[in-house]
């Protein structure tokens, strides 16, 4: 079973508003936050692509996804995927971005890899 929620952000003013389940799972208090600050749990290796991809869909209208893992506060991983796309940003408005998270119904150990099924 997956769990998905929806996200929008305000290029006018670099707010994410986040759903219940997406603010809880990336260990924030408020729903609305700034990039940094939704980042911050996601791994390590990943961080810099994920915000080279915000950067390009800040600039020219877009669609874009990742995924990465959100390091629990228990030791295990939760991995996340997160599809979204960037408007307006041709007219006059500041534009905005609106996507989907989804978590899986799994969680991986801290020292476990990913591994491929065969």
């Amino acid at each position: 079973m997956t769990v998905s929620e929806g996200w929008v952000g305000d290029l006018s003013n670099g707010v994410i508003k986040l759903g219940e389940r997406a603010t809880l799972l990336h260990g924030l208090k408020n729903p609305e936050c700034g990039l940094l600050s939704m980042m911050r749990c996601y791994d390590a290796n990943d961080r810099a692509h994920i915000l080279e991809l915000f950067e390009q869909a800040a600039t020219s209208s877009s669609h874009f996804c990742y995924s990465t893992t959100i390091a629990l506060p228990n030791g295990h991983r939760q991995p996340v995927f997160c599809i979204g796309e960037s408007d307006g940003l041709e007219e006059t408005s500041a534009g905005s971005m609106l996507g989907v998270f989804v978590f899986p119904r799994f969680k991986l150990a801290a020292a476990s890899p990913l591994r491929a099924l065969s």
